[in-house]
């Protein structure tokens, strides 16, 4: 039987604003990306959504970025290697404070928006995120797209790589996922993301499948895709319980 995770952005609201419903939404994933406060979350909310991943058993994983609230973190930003390093273990240290006070802890890191896509292609900063994993101190897994440069470094590195796929979004010839700036670069259409969370579980070619969870309808989004994953026979857990 074909096993697979699927994971969600979560904790991303901010004070009165809010993005996404993530109580509709966190029951129908295995794994929760959880803001750290740089691109979006504050810490009530962090420490609100941390709370609820415990409740319902889902994993908490550490969604890091640039600090760019005014960019949602999708903005490349140039920035030191020795700062960057700081930045990841600093949101790292953050989140699993916030979820040891809620009888969970951090068990993977992924990185969020322009911070991910840089580190598929830049070594150094690739090589800043895996640093500050290591001053961390816990051989967190990293939730990337592979091959990569960070998923090969953290490869090098002894660590555990998932590799992730996207329900929600269009991939390019490339292999590549289309540039948000581009059509067709998000799937609206549910039967169109079913069809392709199956297809990527079934490939053998990645671990954990994004929704996301500032999408309209992303608790619906999620809830059509884990039935379906489920009527094509194909097990949901969280990335640490799949051999």
């Amino acid at each position: 039987m074909a096993t697979i995770d699927l994971n969600a952005d979560v904790g991303e609201s901010y004070g009165r604003w809010t993005l996404g419903d993530d109580l509709a939404l966190m029951p129908h994933i295995t794994s929760a990306n959880v803001a750290c406060g740089f691109h979006a979350g504050d810490p009530t909310t962090l420490r609100r959504t941390v709370a609820q991943a415990s409740s319902l058993g889902v994993a908490v994983g550490a969604q890091v970025g640039y600090h760019d609230l005014r960019g949602f973190g999708r903005r490349a930003i140039t920035i030191e290697a020795e700062d960057l390093e700081a930045d990841v273990l600093y949101q790292l240290s953050a989140l699993n404070g916030l979820a040891r006070a809620e009888g969970t802890r951090v068990t993977y890191l992924k990185p969020h928006g322009a911070l991910y896509h840089r580190t598929l292609v830049d070594p150094e900063q690739a090589a800043a995120v895996i640093a500050a994993i290591g001053a961390f101190g816990v051989a967190l897994p990293v939730m990337t797209m592979a091959p990569g440069v960070l998923s090969d470094l953290a490869l090098a590195a002894g660590l555990t790589v998932i590799r992730e796929g996207f329900a929600d979004r269009a991939y390019g010839t490339d292999g590549r996922l289309v540039p948000r700036s581009q059509d067709g670069a998000l799937l609206h259409e549910i039967d169109a993301m079913v069809a392709q969370a199956i297809r990527l579980a079934e490939s053998g070619a990645v671990d954990s499948i994004c929704l996301h969870g500032d999408t309209p309808g992303a608790a619906g989004n999620a809830a059509a895709v884990r039935r379906g994953l489920a009527s094509a026979g194909i097990d949901v857990r969280p990335a640490h319980d799949i051999d």
